[in-house]
């Protein structure tokens, strides 16, 4: 840190606790992004073992995002590119509860493809969970997926 900019810009203690950099703009988040943030830091073990296979590009050189807002929900794992969603279930999302059923009818009317795992399928059976993944971001005869757009 550079003595002579800290003594021109001092720090508020509201600049410390926030943690942001001096004379920038504070963010405006809405709560779905604070509660995005929430479920990053308290992912279960399952989410937790599946992001570890889908960072960095590793699966189909697909980016995904997790905890990622779209519209009035927060989706476990987000695929721009390929428009697919990968939700990691617990116990109590078996059966398909009213809610679950109506958020999958909300994300494929936006045009996504969702994608869900039981947690238990995630920690035994993690390469055949990948494998499902790879191929939905195949590219298909609609012209959908990572690489799809546009090819003939």
């Amino acid at each position: 840190c550079d003595p002579r900019t800290h003594e021109r810009f001092p720090a508020s203690d509201a600049t410390r606790e926030v943690g942001r950099r001096r004379n920038s703009m504070p963010r405006i988040l809405g709560t779905l992004a604070y509660r995005a943030r929430r479920l990053r830091r308290e992912a279960t073990p399952a989410e937790r073992a599946l992001w570890k296979l889908l960072r960095h590009r590793q699966v189909g050189s697909a980016k995904f995002r997790r905890q990622h807002p779209l519209g009035p929900f927060i989706v476990d794992f987000f695929c721009d590119q390929a428009r697919l969603v990968v939700e990691a279930d617990g116990a109590q999302h078996r059966p398909p509860q009213a809610q679950d059923i109506n958020r999958d009818a909300f994300l494929e009317a936006a045009g996504l493809r969702v994608l869900r795992f039981a947690n238990g399928e995630i920690l035994e059976r993690p390469d055949s969970v990948v494998t499902r993944i790879r191929s939905a971001l195949l590219p298909s005869p609609l012209g959908r997926g990572v690489g799809g757009e546009g090819t003939s």
